[in-house]
């Protein structure tokens, strides 16, 4: 889907839903092995939902992120890449975007998180056929459309009667069917 610079203000619910819906492989470039950092949070969170997440930081090369070893650029991934999260600043998504731009096949979606944007990097990608999303974060939008927002009683917009699934560890949370 191709969106002109002016159309990356908001997103309809319906293509989010459709991206966090059809993902299965997801590249965090500028994951963080630091609990304390955000991207770990998403990192985590979108593998605790059955996401197949690689870490993405030449820094901790030979070290791993919750069982996942991380790679030093998304060139290194191994098979092909539903999405590119950019976890880094805007200046950062250019050269980022080039990069993905070079992988065969390409990726469906670029991801740029909360505070990144860079008009003229999503104007690449989207010429080449990728929908792109920015100043985003796909740890919200994914609560935010599954319900599990509302649940926790925050206002996500969203009316459901669909019920939470029990966790394992004894928690409720709803989720995007990804069937």
């Amino acid at each position: 889907m191709t969106q002109n610079a002016d159309c990356h203000v908001s997103y309809p619910d319906t293509l989010i839903h459709s991206i966090l819906k059809a993902a299965k492989r997801i590249a965090i470039v500028g994951a963080s092995d630091n609990p304390a950092r955000p991207s770990y949070f998403v990192f985590k969170y979108l593998l605790e939902r059955g996401y197949d997440v690689i870490p993405v930081n030449p820094g901790r090369v030979g070290t791993d992120l919750l069982g996942k070893p991380f790679v030093g650029s998304i060139h290194d991934i191994v098979g092909p890449i539903d999405m590119v999260e950019i976890f880094r600043n805007s200046e950062a998504a250019l050269p980022l975007v080039e990069e993905a731009l070079m992988l065969d096949p390409l990726p469906k979606v670029i991801w740029m998180q909360l505070g990144v944007r860079h008009d003229e990097a999503a104007a690449l990608a989207e010429a080449r056929g990728i929908t792109v999303i920015m100043n985003r974060c796909p740890k919200i939008e994914y609560g935010r459309i599954s319900g599990e927002i509302s649940w926790q009683g925050v206002n996500s917009r969203i009316l459901s009667a669909k019920r939470p699934a029990l966790a394992a560890k004894g928690f409720q949370k709803l989720t995007i069917d990804r069937r």
